[in-house]
């Protein structure tokens, strides 16, 4: 599983602070700490950034450059911001990412361009007109939009990632499931429209208002299951060790029990260990299985 680095976010009160003041140290500290807990990408998140977005962009590419050379996320609503940070970036270890383009008309009319201009890669996110896609048949034809539209302007299909939009699970269970839907049926859109075009998400999404202490167990046990249905990458907590060792295949027999749920086994509880337990309680909840609370570990 490819990891794009979450962390360096206007929305971190000490990071926001530092975009404001032009403080290069905590972000150029934390992009070397992303970097050396084996992110392969980092994401930059500036939000909106509607007021001075194109310096910003600008300077934040160029300091987190001076000090990391991974591939960078460019993550802006702001499209003269994109391309701001896309005419500074130094290609030294992968293209740059517009993270990312809605498959709204006028989104993909602006944006798909600057990919194709700069060589950069995109995330198609399968946003659409009306807002969140309904269910999986509404996310494959939002899909098929945006990959024809990027084939036509010459954009490859390895250099696109298509999310599908993940939600928190402790709300909207349902979208959970036409998501992952959806994924076992992108491969085959894939194949015709952009072959070779890979996917991601914001993973951390799935846990989004659950308890602190509980988030971690979500994200993993999700990414466990998106790999099984295909995806290729997740926008992480670059700090979660054990999402790291999962990612990396050294926890097999944590990811075997979950994609066994997945398959739909009913595996012997009393079998296995506390963790293993964790795991496979959380992916029912993940899976509508069992109604999310924030006790189902203790039930």
């Amino acid at each position: 599983m490819i990891l794009i680095g979450e962390n360096l976010n206007i929305m971190v009160t000490s990071i926001g602070q530092a975009m404001k003041e032009r403080n290069p140290k905590p972000i150029q500290d934390l992009a070397v700490a992303e970097a050396e807990a084996g992110v392969d990408y980092i994401d930059i998140n500036l939000g909106p950034a509607r007021k001075g977005g194109e310096e910003l962009m600008e300077w934040m590419v160029t300091i987190v450059q001076e000090v990391v050379d991974l591939p960078l996320y460019l993550d802006t609503t702001n499209v003269k911001a994109i391309e701001a940070g896309l005419k500074a970036y130094k290609n030294k270890q992968g293209k740059a990412v517009v993270n990312s383009i809605m498959c709204r008309p006028e989104r993909m009319e602006a944006q798909i361009p600057l990919v194709t201009k700069y060589d950069a890669g995109m995330v198609a996110l399968l946003w659409g007109p009306e807002g969140m896609p309904r269910d999986a048949a509404e996310r494959g034809l939002l899909a098929t939009d945006i990959l024809q539209r990027a084939a036509e302007a010459g954009v490859a299909g390895e250099d696109i990632w298509v999310d599908p939009i993940v939600t928190p699970v402790n709300v909207q269970q349902n979208q959970l499931l036409e998501c992952n839907q959806f994924m076992s049926e992108l491969e085959m859109i894939a194949e015709v429209l952009a072959p070779g075009c890979k996917s991601t998400c914001g993973l951390s999404n799935v846990s989004n208002g659950a308890p602190d202490h509980l988030r971690p167990i979500l994200n993993q046990t999700y990414m466990m299951m998106l790999e099984k249905l295909g995806m290729k990458s997740c926008i992480v907590d670059a700090f979660d060790k054990d999402l790291h060792e999962i990612a990396r295949g050294k926890r097999p027999e944590n990811t075997a029990i979950v994609h066994r749920v997945l398959d739909g086994d009913e595996p012997d509880m009393g079998g296995l260990n506390k963790e293993a337990q964790g795991y496979v309680k959380t992916a029912k909840v993940i899976l509508g299985h069992s109604l999310y609370s924030d006790s189902w570990l203790e039930l």
